[in-house]
């Protein structure tokens, strides 16, 4: 197994496409609040008077329970104006029971297993949300935010972990793979091969997958006619063994990537994963952009196509 340094690697590329596990940003202490923590986070919530949205939601969800054990949790707790934000009849909608799992996964992206007190908070770029999804922690104006939701108040101790009140409410992105690539515009003949190998149903499933996904500017450093070719019905199995080639079952974050030096792919064969020359490689191809984040996986950004070895050559 390969082990990389994260360190090195974000001394290569730009911020936002470092591996988020590398990043140290530069935070300001936040405005703390330490109470007796006899009480768990929902009873805290409920007494504070100033939650009563979100522990209504709590309800609907049924995550009350979950949030009363023993933890521990760390809990980024929208207020009431916060909730309010919201596009009128939003907070409705979501208290209705047949939207119970999106009102789920909507709390769970503001809760993170561990307790993660402010002092942690100011070394942390991301946080592992119960969701599945990573919130991004960044400073702005020497605020602390989370996914663009700055935290008025820290500390908040709880017996079964510690809440950190917000400002607005976060969102974890609902776009699958496919549309997140269909969306981002450069990725037009990768949706093009996706549809002509039959794998848009596959890639919009359930997942999760991780996606090493070529630019069209990859594709077009192919030979002259290969892109083509490869849409051609009769070479269908040959484009879904190139795209398969670049498809990780599971959601691998750039971190656990690099530190791994491979991974499997759905085609069967690894790809290797590593620092060379100064730059972040998947194979031969570099890595431009990463952590792309899809309701079912994660996108890393590739320069060019990479394809899989012969048979019997699993790397």
């Amino acid at each position: 197994m390969l082990t990389i340094s994260l360190l090195a690697l974000c001394s290569i590329l730009p911020q936002e496409q470092c591996p988020a596990a590398a990043q140290k940003a530069v935070l300001t202490k936040l405005p703390t609040t330490t109470i007796h923590a006899e009480k768990d986070i929902v009873t805290t919530a409920v007494e504070a008077g100033s939650f009563p949205t979100l522990v209504a939601a709590l309800k609907a969800a049924d995550l009350v329970g979950a949030l009363q054990a023993k933890g521990p949790f760390t809990v980024f707790a929208p207020t009431e104006e916060a909730f309010a934000k919201l596009p009128k009849g939003t907070v409705e909608n979501l208290l209705k029971p047949e939207n119970k799992a999106q009102l789920q996964a909507i709390l769970k992206y503001h809760v993170v297993a561990g307790k993660v007190d402010a002092a942690a908070a100011m070394k942390a770029s991301f946080a592992p949300t119960l969701q599945g999804q990573r919130a991004t922690i960044t400073t702005k104006d020497g605020k602390v935010m989370i996914d663009g939701a700055t935290v008025v108040k820290a500390d908040i101790a709880c017996s079964n972990g510690i809440i950190h009140v917000i400002d607005n409410v976060i969102l974890p992105t609902t776009k699958d793979i496919v549309d997140v690539a269909v969306g981002a515009g450069s990725f037009q003949t990768l949706a093009t091969a996706l549809q002509a190998s039959g794998l848009v149903e596959a890639l919009k499933g359930d997942g999760p997958f991780t996606v090493f996904a070529p630019t069209d500017a990859a594709f077009a450093k192919l030979p002259k006619g290969t892109v083509e070719n490869l849409l051609k019905p009769e070479n269908k199995a040959q484009l879904q063994a190139i795209l398969k080639y670049h498809v990780v079952s599971g959601l691998i974050y750039s971190d656990a990537a690099l530190a791994a030096g491979k991974a499997q792919t759905l085609q069967g064969s690894n790809v290797t994963i590593a620092v060379k020359n100064g730059s972040a490689l998947v194979n031969d191809a570099k890595l431009i952009k990463l952590d792309v984040q899809a309701k079912n996986g994660v996108i890393h950004v590739i320069d060019t196509v990479i394809l899989p070895p012969a048979a019997g050559d699993k790397h």
